[in-house]
């Protein structure tokens, strides 16, 4: 076989190989069902949001309990964000890779809260999230897919632990 051939040849089988794994990326997506995807699109937002809006109260904080939660607030869900990426990406769900408009409009919030205001207005804006994400969780862990059901189930014990830390915490006076 000539040279000319054989690297024709080998181009077309990588094009091949790359068109292959392009279109099976694209089935894994659509082969997830819809719930799965409302479920990963919610919860990334929501923990991605936590991570950052913690990572700012670790700065900003003035209460040492209230940095101190935030400091625990960055450290699980940035595992529980890795874990939920790995999973997604396993069925072809992707994750948004920014805030969507609801989270940044929650973060400028907080960027603007007073030196003051700010625990309190970080506790209580954990405080929300937090109700909110443990009942997506706790419906997860009970009625979700194969898929997402282990991992909510764990995430919902994290979450719960979350909110008695959230309503153990006092914001400075």
């Amino acid at each position: 076989m000539s040279p000319v051939i054989s690297t024709l040849i080998r181009r077309s089988s990588l094009c091949m190989g790359s068109l292959c794994m392009s279109l099976g990326w694209v089935a894994a997506q659509a082969a997830a069902p819809p719930v799965d995807t409302a479920f990963v699109d919610t919860v990334s937002q929501g923990g991605r949001y936590e991570v950052v809006a913690s990572t700012l109260a670790e700065r900003r904080a003035l209460a040492p309990d209230v940095r101190d939660l935030a400091t625990a607030e960055v450290h699980d869900h940035e595992l529980v964000n890795a874990k939920l990426k790995k999973i997604a990406e396993g069925v072809g769900i992707p994750i948004a890779p920014q805030l969507n408009t609801e989270f940044q409009a929650r973060l400028a919030t907080l960027r603007a809260a007073s030196p003051s205001g700010f625990d309190e207005a970080y506790i209580e804006d954990m405080k929300q999230i937090h109700d909110k994400d443990e009942k997506l969780f706790a419906k997860e862990a009970v009625d979700g897919t194969g898929t997402f059901k282990p991992f909510a189930k764990q995430t919902d014990l994290i979450v719960k632990r979350h909110i008695g830390a959230l309503h153990g915490t006092d914001p400075a006076p």
